[in-house]
């Protein structure tokens, strides 16, 4: 089928739940590579991040959004105001939870939203891999009973079980239009905006306790060689105290050599040629609570 024909179905789904509950390993198999940064911390997402799946008779373009949460950190509202923004923009939205550890507060926070909300709302229960199977009808039951979901479907995003299935209960629901995108996008994000989540991945992964959270990264420079053979690149780290910076820089630089080292070669293989990255630190002091700063970082 060719993308201009008639029965072509395109749409726009947005991915939403709580903290945590694996919406950037969703994406991120359905897409088959890596677009959305992942951690076992919470509140790893910060910003909506498009992935475009495409079959030969349909598109979606999938947003990943910040996870649903309560709490009164500016930077944290800004986030969940992020998600909720993206409910009148899409054309399906697809809740997931967390099987096996449901967050109710959060989970309520969302449904209520979605009492304005016209568009099909399909519910994916993750971690099945994870849960007890006697465990699953009793909650499928219990979900039915709280909102009028399309479908419910229970996955896994870490196997892969189930996806085949959740993607053919949205496709029902795509409204007949054209390919949004060429076939050889994956994501609609800048290399250089990727560039600065991989760098705040790797905070996730090697640091602990509050520091990802008071971590935000921007890209002063993002530029390839007249030879397209090497892209050098200078990121800045953004921390709120200076004993943060000090953690982030580490024993003789060791701490953010790690990161670096690590990130390097992560955005070696999404361009492709030799990476040059040279990182620094900076103190922003509590610019997760300063309006004008989270601006500036992108949290808009």
């Amino acid at each position: 089928m060719k993308k201009n024909d008639a029965d072509y179905q395109s749409g726009f789904i947005a991915i939403v739940g709580a903290p945590n509950v694996g919406k950037s390993t969703l994406l991120n198999q359905i897409l088959g590579q890596k677009v959305s940064i992942i951690s076992k911390k919470p509140q790893t997402t910060r910003n909506r991040v498009s992935g475009i799946y495409h079959q030969t008779d349909y598109q979606m373009i999938f947003l990943d959004t910040p996870g649903v949460h309560i709490s009164n950190r500016l930077l944290n509202r800004r986030m969940v105001d992020i998600a909720f923004s993206s409910l009148s923009d899409v054309d399906i939205l697809l809740i997931v939870i967390d099987s096996t550890n449901p967050d109710e507060a959060s989970e309520q926070l969302l449904f209520d939203q979605l009492k304005e909300h016209q568009n099909p709302v399909i519910l994916a229960l993750n971690k099945i891999d994870s849960l007890q199977k006697e465990a699953l009808l009793p909650m499928i039951q219990s979900y039915t009973s709280k909102y009028h979901f399309k479908a419910i479907v229970p996955i896994s995003a870490k196997t892969g079980e189930q996806i085949d299935q959740l993607l053919k209960e949205m496709k029902v629901f795509l409204p007949k239009g054209p390919a949004y995108y060429p076939e050889d996008h994956i994501t609609d994000l800048p290399e250089r905006f990727i560039a600065s989540e991989i760098i705040r991945e790797k905070i996730f992964q090697l640091t602990n306790k509050e520091i990802p959270y008071a971590v935000a990264v921007t890209i002063e420079q993002f530029k390839e060689t007249s030879d397209g053979r090497i892209i050098h690149i200078h990121g800045t780290i953004h921390v709120e105290r200076d004993s943060q910076k000090g953690i982030i820089i580490g024993k003789k630089g060791a701490m953010l050599k790690r990161i670096g080292s690590r990130a390097r070669k992560e955005i070696e293989r999404m361009v492709g040629i030799q990476v040059m990255l040279k990182l620094f630190v900076k103190v922003q002091k509590n610019w997760a609570s300063d309006e004008k700063a989270l601006s500036e970082f992108g949290y808009e």
